[in-house]
């Protein structure tokens, strides 16, 4: 899949983006284990986050140690997407595309990050928005409807994690601008945004057209065939 330079970040994002806090140490390393998958063998790394207590998991392949340009992936967790195969979201299949960029490139991280379903809001008000949606609100419309967040991630431990892996810079694979400068104002440069779209389908086409038009995503909005 063809890379895109890294895109200028707007500045609502640059203003939004999540500082690195003054505690050096914010996820402890708690286990590690060979992980063998369908997409090739990794190595994966369980780490406990000091910010909230959330379990991360880091798959990893290839030399890390003090290695510039690394590719990565930041995805957060969906429930509905990576394990059920929603087609309400491109997650299941963006998890899925970055395990495979990685073995193909033989060095990378794809950095689970768990407690993060919904954009932050968990997997009960997820539904709740779900069923808004299918009364004709979009995805930031129904968040707002029920009182949350539009999106309450963050992703200073998620920073942490890799520089602690010994990564000095990354190749980042996301749509996602937000992402960018939060890693960027924690202190990991980013030398390149990698796009990572995934084709609309009938279900996610709205959704996905709202994260481009009112979250800022950087998209194309392809279709796939027969859709």
């Amino acid at each position: 899949m063809p890379s895109s330079p890294a895109d200028p970040l707007p500045a609502p994002a640059a203003r939004d983006a999540l500082s690195a806090l003054a505690d050096p140490i914010l996820a402890d390393r708690v286990a590690s284990a060979r992980l063998p998958t369908k997409h090739g063998e990794f190595v994966s790394h369980v780490y406990r986050s000091r910010l909230d207590g959330v379990e991360h998991v880091a798959l990893t392949l290839g030399e890390l140690d003090s290695q510039d340009g690394v590719l990565v992936r930041l995805h957060s967790e969906c429930l509905t997407g990576d394990i059920f195969g929603s087609l309400r979201c491109d997650c299941g299949e963006q998890l899925e595309l970055a395990l495979q960029r990685i073995q193909r490139e033989g060095r990378g991280v794809l950095l689970y990050l768990r407690g993060q379903e919904g954009r932050g809001i968990g997997i009960t008000h997820k539904i709740r928005a779900y069923a808004l949606q299918d009364e004709g609100l979009d995805t930031v419309q129904a968040n707002e409807a029920l009182g949350l967040p539009v999106d309450a991630r963050s992703y200073e431990a998620a920073a942490f994690i890799l520089r602690d892996l010994g990564l000095r810079s990354v190749r980042l694979m996301s749509n996602n601008p937000r992402k960018l400068a939060a890693l960027e104002a924690a202190g990991l440069p980013v030398l390149r945004r990698e796009a990572h779209e995934i084709a609309a389908n009938a279900e996610n086409s709205r959704y996905l057209a709202t994260k481009r038009q009112k979250l800022g995503h950087l998209l194309e909005l392809r279709r796939r065939g027969g859709d």
